[in-house]
C-alpha cells in the first residue's frame, strides 16, 4: 500500500519513506494534492523530504506534518504527527526536511493535503529568473523552458498561469529518475534548476552547519 493512512476529512496522508511521488498522486482522492507536483524524482517521498522538497513557491517544511526517521546512529526516532498543530516536546520534524540525510533516513512521512477544484500544468519558454515574482504553486525550469504548475479554484489557476506567452499544456505526470543514475545532488551547471538549487546527477549536498551536526550527532 503506497498510502499507510489516508484522511480526507483532516487533509493528511501517511506513506512509507519509499513510496514514489506518482503512486501518491495515484492514491489521493480527486481534489486533493500532495506538496509536490507530479514529477518522479529519485528516492521517493522520504528522497524528496530530505532534500526539501522540489519546485515549490511555498515553505515546504509547513506541509511535513511528521516524521519517522532512522538516525545514523540506528535508532528509530518518530517527530511530528497527524495533527496541524503538534507542538508536544521538541519537534524534529523541520530540522530533518532538508537535512540531506544528515539526520537520517526517511521511514514514514505524513504529509499536508491541499485541496483544489481545478489543476493546470503548463511549459513555456524562458528561465525562472527571466520570470520574477510568480504566483504558481510550482516552478522549475529545465533547459530552456520552465514549467509551472497551480490548482485551487479555476480562476486562481487561471490567474497564476493564464498570462504566460507561448505556454503549451502539460497533461500527464513526468518521470526525472532516469536522468540522476548516481542520486540527484546539488552542482552548477545544471539543466533542471528550482527556486532552491541547480540538481544535477550524483551531486553534492549542501555543507552542514556546526551547530546542526552537533545535534547529528546526538541522535
Amino acid at each position: 500500500m503506497p498510502v499507510l493512512d489516508l484522511s480526507p476529512g483532516d487533509q493528511t496522508a501517511t506513506v512509507s519513506g519509499d513510496t514514489g511521488l506518482l503512486e501518491v498522486y495515484a492514491a489521493l482522492p480527486a481534489g486533493l494534492f500532495p506538496p509536490f507536483p507530479p514529477v518522479e524524482l529519485p528516492g521517493g517521498v522520504g528522497g524528496l523530504v530530505v532534500r526539501g522538497g522540489f519546485g515549490q513557491t511555498f515553505f515546504f517544511g509547513a506541509e511535513v506534518l511528521g516524521v519517522t526517521f532512522r538516525a545514523p546512529s540506528g535508532r528509530v526516532i518518530r517527530a511530528g504527527g497527524r495533527t496541524v498543530k503538534n507542538v508536544q516536546g521538541y519537534d524534529l520534524t523541520r530540522p530533518f526536511v532538508g537535512s540531506f540525510g544528515a539526520l537520517g533516513e526517511a521511514l514514514e512521512v505524513t504529509l499536508r493535503l491541499r485541496p483544489g477544484l481545478s489543476v493546470r500544468h503548463v511549459l513555456a519558454p524562458g528561465t525562472l529568473a527571466a520570470l520574477g515574482h510568480l504566483t504558481a504553486r510550482f516552478a522549475w525550469q529545465d533547459g530552456a523552458e520552465v514549467h509551472l504548475m497551480h490548482f485551487g479554484h479555476a480562476r486562481e489557476v487561471e490567474r497564476a498561469l493564464g498570462l504566460w506567452p507561448g505556454a503549451r499544456e502539460v497533461t500527464g505526470p513526468l518521470d526525472l529518475t532516469s536522468r540522476f543514475p548516481a542520486g540527484m545532488g546539488v552542482g552548477e551547471g545544471a539543466a533542471l534548476r528550482d527556486r532552491r538549487f541547480g540538481w544535477v546527477d550524483g551531486g553534492e549536498v549542501p555543507p552542514v552547519p556546526p551547530l546542526f551536526a552537533r545535534v547529528a550527532a546526538r541522535l
